[in-house]
């Protein structure tokens, strides 16, 4: 007998986890964060900035952007806090995260979706 919601589709997330949401029991997850995404976007802003790469910048498209995001995270070790968290070492710098973007945005040229 299938437990979960009623409706619930085989495959889908169990009774305690919804899809679309970052709920678990009624205890919301949202706020919990990797502390190197508001990092990797300031190296994204400031790379973007730089005149050698304004005509870079103007090419890339909101996928683009999105995928060197996600790139460059993928590259980070991933640092999840909650607000309030003393945070006592943080092992990633803005240097990191910059060398991290570079390598994103080189894939992402070299490599372009249709």
């Amino acid at each position: 007998m299938p437990s979960g919601r009623p409706g619930r589709k085989a495959g889908a997330p169990g009774p305690d986890i919804r899809e679309h949401d970052m709920s678990l029991r009624d205890i919301n997850f949202d706020r919990v964060r990797n502390r190197n995404e508001r990092r990797v976007i300031r190296a994204m802003e400031k790379l973007l900035a730089e005149p050698q790469n304004q005509g870079t910048a103007q090419l890339l498209g909101i996928k683009d952007l999105q995928d060197i995001y996600a790139l460059a995270l993928n590259h980070l070790p991933a640092r999840y806090a909650q607000p309030g968290t003393i945070v006592v070492g943080d092992p990633v710098r803005d240097e990191d995260a910059r060398e991290a973007v570079m390598d994103a945005m080189d894939t992402v040229i070299s490599r372009p979706k249709d």
